[in-house]
C-alpha cells in the first residue's frame, strides 16, 4: 500500500501496468486498516482513497512536490513498518518448547490442559503484565505436576510427613531423587533439579518481560517431559516391551 500511494503521488498512472485505481485503492486500504487493527496497531490516514489522498497533499501544500508527498507518507507509515518488523521478530521469540514425542503432550490430562493454556497466553501476551503472568501459569503448570506425579506410598520417607500440596519445589525433588536414583542418572538428576529452580524463581520476578517469560515457560514445559519420561509408568512399559502412548 506504501508502494502503491507513494507511485500514485509521484505521477504514476494508476490505471497503468496493473496498478490499482480509485476503487481498488478505496478497498485495499480499508483492508490494510483491518488487518493492523487485529494486530493492535493503530492507524487511522486522512484520506480513503487516490483522490482523497491528492485533495490531502493540496490542502497540505505538496501539490508542486512529489518529495513533500513522500515524506508525508513516510510521516504516516514508516512507523507501521517499524512495528511489523518487531511483531514478525516476536513470532520467532515467542515459540515454546516442543517435545520430541509426536504426541505433543504428556498423556496426564491435567498437566496437559494447563500446558495448553500456558501456551495460548504466552501467544497472547503483548504487555509487561501479559508476560509477568506467564510466571503465575509456570506456578499453576508446577502445582498441577506435582500434584500428579508425587505418590506419597512411592516417595514419602518413613518418619517424614508428607510435604503439603503448594510445596511444589519439595515434591518434585523427591520425585527426581526417588525415580532417577543411582550414580548413573546424577546429571539427569543436576538437570531436573536446575529446571524446577528456574521454574519457580520466575513467580518472584518483578518484572515482565518476553524473553523471561519465554525461558520460564520453556522450562516448564521441559520439566514436564522429563518428569514423564522418568515415571513409572514407562518403565512398566519398557519393561513389557510395549509401545509406550506419548
Amino acid at each position: 500500500m506504501h508502494d502503491e500511494f507513494e507511485s500514485f503521488g509521484t505521477g504514476a498512472n494508476p490505471y497503468a501496468d496493473g496498478r490499482m485505481d480509485d476503487d481498488d485503492s478505496a478497498r485495499a486500504l480499508l483492508a490494510l486498516r483491518q488487518v493492523l487493527n487485529r494486530l493492535r496497531i493503530d492507524f487511522t490516514p486522512p484520506f480513503r482513497d487516490f483522490r482523497t489522498f491528492r485533495q490531502f497533499w493540496i490542502s497540505e501544500g505538496a501539490a508542486n512536490s512529489y518529495q513533500a508527498r513522500r515524506d508525508m507518507l513516510s510521516r504516516l507509515i514508516d512507523h507501521i513498518h517499524e512495528q511489523l518488523v518487531e511483531l514478525e521478530l516476536a513470532t520467532f521469540e515467542s515459540t515454546l518448547s516442543d517435545p520430541i514425542s509426536p504426541r505433543g503432550r504428556t498423556g496426564w490430562p491435567r498437566v496437559d490442559e494447563k500446558l495448553a493454556e500456558l501456551r495460548r497466553h504466552f501467544s497472547q501476551a503483548r504487555s509487561e503484565q501479559d508476560f509477568r503472568n506467564i510466571g503465575n501459569d509456570c506456578v499453576i503448570v508446577l502445582e498441577c505436576l506435582s500434584a500428579t506425579v508425587y505418590n506419597s506410598d512411592r516417595h514419602l520417607r518413613e518418619g517424614e510427613s508428607e510435604p503439603p500440596a503448594g510445596n511444589t519445589k519439595q515434591r518434585l525433588e523427591r520425585y527426581v531423587e526417588v525415580e532417577l536414583a543411582g550414580a548413573a542418572n546424577a546429571e539427569l538428576r543436576k538437570l531436573a533439579r536446575a529446571t524446577i529452580e528456574f521454574a519457580q524463581a520466575v513467580k518472584h520476578r518483578g518484572t515482565g518481560y518476553r524473553r523471561d517469560a519465554g525461558v520460564a515457560a520453556d522450562s516448564v514445559i521441559q520439566l514436564a517431559n522429563i518428569m514423564r519420561r522418568i515415571s513409572p509408568d514407562i518403565m512398566q512399559h519398557m519393561a513389557a516391551g510395549t509401545t509406550m502412548p506419548w
